[in-house]
């Protein structure tokens, strides 16, 4: 796993960050089986040491969590409690929503677009209604149930997920709305 450790007008020493590798790699071990990066940030507010970090997986999941202490390793050891238990708790997500399913989750072919926004002209209508297209690419759209996409686009912190519904096998969206609820389009 690569770590990334850094502070914020603080010195970060070989010991803090000796410290910061040996737990966190404990930590994340435990519950996933290829972590691929970690970033840690220490920084100060007021009196208080403040532990930002962010860990990504190879499934795509980014784990954050930030804590506060007076001292620097008590706030990093509160910031790690916190990942444990948010990654154990995605863990028992994970196992609890496929202990049901007995095949893998089939996987099918689109395309991919990034579109494009004139940053300069905002206000006024553009020459020609058609977006340039910036990049293109395949993405890989999964065959869930509901429930599981649901799961997958909160473990992945997405805003929409589209996938492949199991039982209509028709393509559906699932969202995250502004009053926080769920929505799911099934056309």
């Amino acid at each position: 796993m690569r770590y990334q450790i850094t502070g914020k007008q603080i010195d970060v020493g070989e010991a803090l960050q000796t410290h910061v590798q040996t737990e966190l790699g404990l930590v994340v071990q435990k519950y996933a089986s290829r972590p691929t990066e970690a970033t840690i940030t220490f920084s100060k507010s007021a009196h208080e040491y403040v532990c930002e970090s962010t860990v990504h997986l190879s499934t795509g999941l980014t784990a954050t969590a930030k804590a506060r202490a007076t001292e620097i390793y008590a706030a990093f050891d509160a910031c790690s409690e916190k990942l444990d238990k948010q990654l154990r708790r995605y863990k028992r997500r994970l196992k609890d929503h496929y202990k049901d399913r007995t095949e893998p989750v089939e996987l099918f072919g689109a395309s991919s677009y990034i579109l494009a926004r004139e940053s300069d002209v905002e206000d006024m209508e553009p020459e020609t209604l058609a977006p340039v297209i910036v990049a293109e690419m395949q993405t890989q759209i999964p065959s869930l149930s509901v429930g599981e996409a649901v799961m997958q686009m909160e473990l992945a912190g997405a805003p929409v997920l589209v996938f492949r519904n199991q039982k209509k096998n028709g393509v559906n969206v699932v969202y995250r709305r502004e009053d926080g609820n769920i929505g799911w389009i099934d056309p």
